[in-house]
């Protein structure tokens, strides 16, 4: 038999060990179907599984992410709606605020101005007064210089001082 392979060269095989090699192959691929090729599927099939259950929980997430963006998306433009109501309001309130503050002022300014006038009516009477009561004994004592007579009779003094004071009324009004 050892001739035989040697003729056919390196490719010769004996006819047991080709059966032996068959029969090892077989209990191997066997052993393989039955115990690997289980455990390799589950395996595939578990990865497969995390990464479609991955993809899920990711677009689970992207949809989470996309729902919470539009939530505050909506808050901020509620909070921008408030801001923008608050300043108005507070732009109002500082219209009404300096409409007023402007009506008070004029009402003092006008208070002011009525009691200067007030005032300077007053001291006007007063100025007339105290100027007709000198005017009025300069009148007396140049009266009893020009007439001679003494004019210190109160009644007297009071009829002259009038008379002299209407005529210098009537004298202003005339021109």
């Amino acid at each position: 038999m050892f001739l035989a392979s040697s003729a056919l060269g390196p490719l010769a095989v004996d006819l047991p060990e080709l059966i032996i090699g068959s029969v090892s192959f077989l209990i191997v691929f066997a052993v393989l179907w039955r115990v690997l090729f289980p455990r390799i599927q589950k395996t595939l099939e578990e990865r497969t599984n995390e990464i479609e259950g991955g993809l899920e929980r990711a677009e689970a997430a992207q949809r989470e992410a996309k729902q919470t963006l539009e939530q505050y998306q909506a808050q901020l433009a509620d909070a921008r709606h408030e801001a923008s109501r608050l300043r108005q309001e507070a732009q109002e309130e500082g219209a009404r605020i300096l409409a007023e503050l402007r009506e008070r002022g004029e009402a003092e300014r006008q208070r002011l101005v009525s009691a200067a006038h007030e005032q300077i009516e007053a001291d006007r009477a007063q100025a007339i007064q105290a100027l007709r009561a000198e005017v009025g004994a300069l009148a007396v004592e140049l009266a009893s210089r020009v007439v001679g007579e003494s004019l210190e009779e109160e009644a007297r003094q009071r009829r002259v001082v009038d008379r002299f004071l209407a005529e210098l009324e009537g004298q202003q009004v005339t021109p």
